[in-house]
């Protein structure tokens, strides 16, 4: 799927919020990007391949936490 293709499918879903993370991808503004691995970014699966394999070819890392590293992060605040 091109970014073109991935951006489309975003307006048309109203997904503002991770076509913001690319754009800020794009501009250099995002370098990290830390996920529950469990829950990935989207619902939609092949969607959520999609748009991650966009931010890390646009040199995004993408850091998985596990599900209790998200808890005990919660839990230090």
């Amino acid at each position: 799927m091109t970014k073109e293709e991935i951006l489309s499918i975003l307006q048309e879903r109203d997904m503002t919020e991770v076509i913001e993370l690319i754009e800020d991808a794009e501009s250099g503004d995002l370098e990290e990007l830390e996920l529950v691995e469990s829950l990935g970014l989207l619902r939609d699966e092949e969607l959520n391949r999609e748009v991650l394999q966009l931010l890390e070819s646009l040199g995004v890392t993408i850091i998985y936490l596990k599900g209790d590293e998200e808890d005990a992060e919660d839990e230090d605040e």
